[in-house]
């Protein structure tokens, strides 16, 4: 196999393809990992992660099945809630995988992500600036603001040093959020491409 950095070894857990879907509930936020068929369609569950509400500290955990037998990875901030707050992904055992950091400036725009996994340094952006610039102006006008919009918007994660696309996230047309997403690069460990996938929903507000 050729990798884009043609150095690296490919990571220890690498998934190609998945989707993301949001569960609503009341005390948390749910997330579905769903494996992608060879045809597009979805296939079976990969993992499920809950995102519990008003913790000083983010943090959001993913378990092997519905009942929530085994916590097999999981993400949480270095710091209190902060904006700037650099998250670590970490494995089953408590390993640090990688981490994640928004680019607050950058975002004011148009929303930028740090992404760092061992031999790997990634930028991520919203791929239509205008799309970013509409649903800020949106959130602040009087009267419409609060009206909810389904913006259909994408991330395009790259290595900063080779320009390659290392992770594609692209969100459907649902009523509920539903992300399909790519990792052409096989350096980007699953669990972190899905920890990466998960904030790009569960913290974009931020």
């Amino acid at each position: 196999m050729t990798l884009p950095s043609g150095q690296q070894p490919p990571a220890a857990m690498v998934v190609p393809a998945f989707f993301v879907k949001q569960r609503i509930t009341v005390m948390v936020n749910r997330y579905e990992i769903l494996a992608a068929n060879p045809d597009g369609t979805e296939g079976q569950l990969l993992a499920l992660a809950e995102q519990k509400r008003m913790k000083l500290k983010e943090e959001v955990v993913f378990y092997a099945d519905e009942a929530k037998s085994r916590r097999v990875f999981s993400f949480k901030a270095r710091q209190r809630l902060d904006v700037h707050a650099e998250h670590d992904v970490y494995d089953e055992a408590g390993a640090v995988l990688g981490s994640f950091s928004k680019q607050f400036g950058a975002s004011l725009l148009r929303s930028t992500w740090n992404l760092s996994a061992p031999g790997l340094e990634a930028v991520g952006r919203e791929r239509r600036p205008a799309i970013a610039i509409l649903r800020r102006v949106w959130t602040v006008l009087p009267y419409v603001g609060d009206i909810w919009v389904p913006f259909v918007f994408h991330f395009d994660f790259v290595d900063t040093t080779t320009g390659q696309t290392v992770l594609v996230s692209e969100r459907q047309k649902a009523i509920r959020d539903r992300y399909s997403v790519t990792v052409p690069d096989p350096r980007l460990d699953f669990r972190v491409a899905a920890c990466m996938a998960v904030a790009l929903d569960a913290l974009q507000s931020r």
